[in-house]
């Protein structure tokens, strides 16, 4: 009677089959969970939110392309850049990395102390953002939906076109509301999210220029070496001081026949007194 064959059997992929050689992989092949990273995800409403995910998760979510994330890298040394792009906008304002889309805010290292003053401030301004134009939204929207019910049961031959029209005010209004509420104007979410990143890399830069200055005033003799006008007028008045002393002392020179002549009668003494007559 044949027996089984060997493909008749349910093998471990993973598991090589006796007699046959064992697989290897390419040295430069990627092992799983390489690139995963820990983000805080801020959503329009204010909620926070800690995930992991991996490189090209938040390429499909965020359509930003590889190089763009590497500039949100912490390992590289990229300069302070804001880039815009179709879908997202990328901040790297000195230690606030994050990425800004419509609806949320990616921030890559939530867990640095020195963000977390910027989480409290970016999550407050987003809620106060929800409160100013999410109510009226939500007001106009179930005002659109009452009134399509209404016409739904209402009937005849022109609630159709009616339907239509007032639907399309409705929008129109509930769009006027988002941008213009109480008289004010409301910025998007992703505007609001961009200010607070951009005040608080300037607070940062403030408090380094202001730590900086306060180390130079504390110095005196830091302090001593910046009066540069001082000591350029001192080294000025030295020069001219000096060029006065030298005019004092200066030798003047005699011409040569002026000093063969103050000799001359030295050497008539010598003379034998027989050759003078």
């Amino acid at each position: 009677m044949r027996g089984p064959r060997p493909e008749d059997f349910e093998t471990n992929p993973s598991t090589p089959i006796t007699g046959q050689p064992t697989p290897t992989y390419p040295a430069g092949a990627r092992k799983k969970g390489v690139g995963v990273r820990t983000w805080l995800v801020l959503c329009s409403r204010g909620q926070a939110q800690t995930t992991e995910v991996g490189k090209h998760a938040i390429m499909r979510r965020t359509g930003l392309p590889a190089r763009d994330l590497r500039i949100l890298d912490p390992l590289l040394s990229y300069p302070s850049t804001v880039l815009g792009r179709e879908r997202a906008i990328v901040i790297n304002l000195e230690h606030i990395k994050a990425i800004i889309t419509a609806q949320e805010v990616l921030l890559l290292n939530s867990k640095d102390p020195s963000v977390a003053p910027f989480i409290d401030e970016l999550q407050r301004r987003i809620l106060c953002h929800y409160r100013a134009t999410k109510p009226k939204e939500e007001e106009n929207y179930e005002g659109e939906t009452r009134m399509s019910m209404d016409q739904a049961q209402g009937g005849g031959d022109g609630t159709p076109l009616l339907f239509g029209e007032q639907g399309d005010e409705a929008k129109k209004d509930a769009k006027q509301s988002l941008e213009n509420q109480d008289g004010s104007k409301v910025l998007p979410f992703e505007f609001v999210a961009l200010e607070a990143c951009l005040e608080a890399a300037s607070s940062s830069l403030e408090s380094e220029v202001r730590d900086e200055l306060e180390h130079l005033l504390d110095d005196d003799e830091d302090m001593a070496e910046m009066y540069l006008t001082e000591k350029l007028a001192q080294k000025l008045e030295n020069s001219s001081a000096s060029s006065m002393n030298e005019s004092d002392t200066v030798e003047v020179d005699l011409p040569e026949g002026d000093e063969d002549d103050r000799h001359a009668p030295d050497f008539l003494n010598l003379l034998p007194s027989t050759v003078l007559i």
